[in-house]
């Protein structure tokens, strides 16, 4: 379990991750050193994976967003692997999920415009049998986010529920 000044910790990382230690220190109420363990402690558990930049999507051309929708009649390991292996060879794929109900695989791709996504559409069907293909283009992001809610998380939260 994670207390408060962990969580808040994770928050100012998830907002910032370039806030100097010494900041983040002040802002949680500890000195350089323990606010520093404590961000290692929280790599070396797990909770934080990485520290990224995130880009933006427009300024280096990969500002239409589609959501694919893939049904397969296969149900093999084999199969299985072999697509998971075929959806990593594309960069386009920024996400890529097993899904349940009638969709079995739900796909994020990133392309500069609709030209380029029937590119990856002919290449993807080319290397992998797949039943149905869907796809539907975001017209707006309403709402993005990478930050997790963590409210839930520390011990006076798991004291209530």
């Amino acid at each position: 379990m994670l207390d408060k000044m962990d969580c808040k910790i994770l928050e100012i990382l998830q907002k910032d991750c370039t806030v100097p230690v010494s900041e983040i220190g002040k802002m949680v109420g500890l000195s350089t050193t323990p606010c520093w363990r404590r961000i290692q402690k929280l790599e070396e558990n797990g909770y934080i994976k990485s520290r990224v930049a995130l880009l933006d999507p427009k300024t280096v051309k990969a500002g239409v967003t589609v959501f694919v929708s893939i049904t397969t009649s296969q149900h093999s390991q084999k199969w299985l692997d072999e697509f998971h292996s075929v959806i990593r060879e594309f960069p386009e794929v920024v996400e890529f999920y097993r899904m349940s109900g009638q969709v079995d695989y739900l796909l994020r791709v990133v392309v500069p415009d609709i030209d380029a996504y029937d590119v990856f559409y002919k290449k993807l069907i080319n290397k992998i049998d797949i039943s149905d293909v869907s796809s539907v283009f975001a017209m707006e992001q309403i709402k993005f986010t990478t930050e997790l809610p963590l409210d839930h998380l520390t011990e006076d939260s798991a004291k209530r529920g």
